[in-house]
């Protein structure tokens, strides 16, 4: 019979005879780790107030709008002022601060950040009007609104994007990866993003940190603005390594935009499955070239083939 108790003994003398090098894995940190609940509830908290006819918190039975706004706020203050101070330690322009200095800071930059509620809830109308004149399957912008996971991602992003200008580390990556996990739609903190900004469908769609998006773009699933190569790991760091997007594009599904010198010029339109590595002029329409469609009528026929048409204006939208 096993001895559970010597086993248990055992394998804990084991596992912490493995924590005494120097790995990564091994590093305890004399400070606190921040806490992805909370940094969640902060996200909802927001969107509450982003949306405050949409998503009330059930358990405030309070019936004005000024009070459940003070309550939301309150409860957003102490949560990201906690959430900061842990995360300057990852800082080291902050590492030999007191804790008095480092909360202080936390506070400076938690109400910077929420004084751009405003801002940001004027780019989130622009991308709700975006969708609902874009997509003919919305029937109304409240089901864009409570529904579509475009908008949830554009949302904490907007949310993220604002903290990672504030040079906040960490929580904004982590706002971002848990709208990824909900949506299937990766888009980092740095992106820069204009207005009127729509992803219809949007699983799989990966947009990387220095990109940047001009106003009215409009973006399908499986679509990566991404680098060209990344071989360079860190001596990449803080480099322009992902496209930009000018004003009035439309990306459609699959295509492959890289490198940080690829610009896509206004009003121009990338085809499906595209992949592309260098600029493209205003206006273009960018297509794979001979495409072709092989029909087989039934197992004694000949196949009969059909080109597609470079020159159509549906350009594989789903």
């Amino acid at each position: 019979m096993i001895n559970f108790l010597e086993n248990i003994n055992e394998l804990t003398k084991n596992i912490l005879a493995d924590y005494k090098d120097e790995r990564t894995v091994n590093e305890i940190k004399t400070y606190d780790h921040p806490d992805n609940d909370d940094i969640i509830s902060i996200i909802e908290g927001l969107r509450r107030i982003i949306f405050p006819g949409y998503f009330r918190n059930k358990s405030y039975r309070v019936y004005t709008v000024r009070n459940n706004m003070s309550m939301i706020l309150e409860d957003i203050i102490f949560k990201l002022i906690r959430q900061i101070f842990i995360v300057l330690r990852y800082d080291e322009r902050y590492a030999s601060l007191t804790d008095i200095e480092l909360n202080d800071h936390a506070e400076r930059i938690t109400f910077q950040y929420l004084n751009k509620i405003p801002k940001i809830r004027e780019l989130i109308e622009t991308d709700v009007q975006a969708a609902y004149d874009g997509d003919p399957a919305a029937y109304s912008k409240d089901e864009i609104i409570y529904s579509y996971p475009g908008l949830y991602a554009i949302l904490v992003n907007r949310l993220a994007h604002e903290l990672f200008l504030l040079g906040v580390p960490l929580i904004p990556r982590v706002m971002t990866e848990h709208a990824h996990s909900k949506t299937g739609i990766d888009i980092h903190p740095g992106a820069t993003i204009g207005k009127f900004f729509f992803i219809d469908h949007g699983t799989g769609i990966v947009i990387g940190e220095t990109t940047e998006i001009g106003d009215n773009v409009k973006i399908y699933q499986g679509v990566t603005l991404g680098a060209l190569s990344t071989r360079g790991g860190q001596s990449l760091k803080n480099k322009k390594r992902h496209p930009t997007i000018q004003d009035n594009v439309t990306i459609y599904s699959g295509a492959s935009i890289l490198g940080g010198e690829t610009v896509v010029g206004k009003n121009a339109v990338i085809g499906g499955n595209a992949f592309i590595t260098r600029s493209v002029p205003e206006g273009a329409k960018v297509s794979i070239k001979n495409l072709e469609l092989r029909y087989n009528y039934d197992s004694f026929s000949k196949f009969e083939k059909a080109d597609l048409d470079p020159e159509e204006s549906w350009f594989y939208i789903i």
